[in-house]
Order: structure tokens, then C-alpha cells, then sequence
């Protein structure tokens, strides 16, 4: 029997796979967060998984949890230290190899789906890259939830330690809020990019 669900179909097409994304490349503070997931068992209730940026926040919560029990889940993270040494690409890939390590002695898999048009860096195991990735393929959407909503549990806890930079409304994304803060506050040492802030900080 054929499930009526193109990005679960997409993937039964690519074979053994597991997919993997990533959130926060783009803000100026925080790190970058990748994850990496494999269907355990198909269930109508996946259908409503769609591309993380697609969804609300709400929506991505709540899917987080039914995710979690139905996909094994990887989560890598790559630090701001991390992102200012060795660039936002390669800090990318480094998150993305820590979270398929997360999985890899866990459940096999003969190919990995990268969300984007670059193949992991340095990651030895056969990789297709999709573009759009994350509204073609469930287990990228998948990836991508956790990725996101990860992620902005860490700024939420950032927005705790320091109020005044509003985190959780913007998540370290280079808001007009944000960039102003930055201005007159300054940038937080171990948490903003500091590669990210020299148009803003004119270094």
C-alpha cells in the first residue's frame, strides 16, 4: 500500500537514509545547532512535518515531542568559538558530524540526506545533498524541527542570563532591535560572533 505522503515517499525512493539540517547559521549571536533523523515507523501523525521555517513555533514544539519518539534523533552543536575559528560553513559541518556521531553506533543507515548543495565536509559515509531538502524529504523536515527548536531553547536560556539583549524574540538574528543593543551595549563575549558583528562594529 502506497502512503499518500510525498517526503516520506521521497525518502523510501533514496533508500536506507537518515536525514540531517541545520539551525543558525545566519544570527550574529549563539551557536549553530544540527540534527539528524531516522524514521523508526511510519504514522499518519507525521504528516503534518513540513519544513521548520513553514511552521509556527507552536506547531514546531509540538511536533519536536512526536518526532522525538518517532524518529532516532542526533543533535550536534558547533559553539560561537567554534564559528569565529573556523568559519560559519566548516562550524556547520562540525555540528553536522557531531550529531550523525550521536546515531551512528545506534541504528544503520546506507546514506545520508543533506538539507542545501554542499556535501558534510570531511564525512567519510555516502551523502546525496537536496536542495530544499527540508520541504522535499521527511526526515530532513524531521532534522530540521529538532535543529530549530533546539536551538532556540538555548537562546531562550541565553535571554535569562541576559535580558537586556531581548534573545527570545529575536534569537540572535540580526534584528533592528538586536543590532541596536549591540551598538549601544556592546557584544557578549562567548555569545555573539564576533566574525558576524565587523559590518555592525566596523572592525
Amino acid at each position: 500500500m502506497k502512503i499518500e505522503n510525498e517526503m516520506y515517499n521521497f525518502d523510501l525512493e533514496n533508500g536506507d537514509i537518515v536525514g540531517v539540517d541545520e539551525a543558525g547559521r545566519g544570527p550574529l549571536a549563539g551557536p549553530v545547532v544540527a540534527a539528524v533523523a531516522k524514521l523508526k515507523k511510519y504514522d499518519k501523525k507525521l504528516n503534518r512535518i513540513n519544513d521548520s521555517k513553514k511552521l509556527t513555533e507552536k506547531a514546531r514544539e509540538e511536533l519536536f515531542d512526536i518526532i522525538m519518539e518517532s524518529f532516532h534523533v542526533g543533535v550536534g552543536v558547533a559553539t560561537v568559538e567554534e564559528i569565529d575559528e573556523i568559519n560559519i560553513l566548516n562550524a556547520t559541518f562540525l555540528a553536522m558530524r557531531r550529531a550523525l556521531s550521536q546515531i551512528e553506533g545506534e541504528v544503520s543507515f546506507e546514506k545520508v540526506l543533506v538539507d542545501g548543495n554542499h556535501k558534510i565536509r570531511e564525512y567519510d559515509g555516502e551523502q546525496l545533498p537536496v536542495i530544499k531538502g527540508d520541504s522535499k524529504s521527511l526526515a530532513i523536515a524531521a532534522a530540521s524541527i529538532i535543529a530549530k527548536v533546539t536551538r532556540d531553547r538555548m537562546m531562550l536560556d541565553m535571554a535569562k542570563s541576559y535580558p537586556e539583549y531581548t534573545f527570545e524574540k529575536h534569537k540572535g538574528y540580526g534584528t533592528k532591535v538586536h543590532r541596536e543593543v549591540i551598538l549601544t551595549k556592546g557584544p557578549i563575549e562567548g555569545v555573539h560572533r564576533k566574525s558576524f558583528l565587523k559590518k555592525i562594529l566596523g572592525e
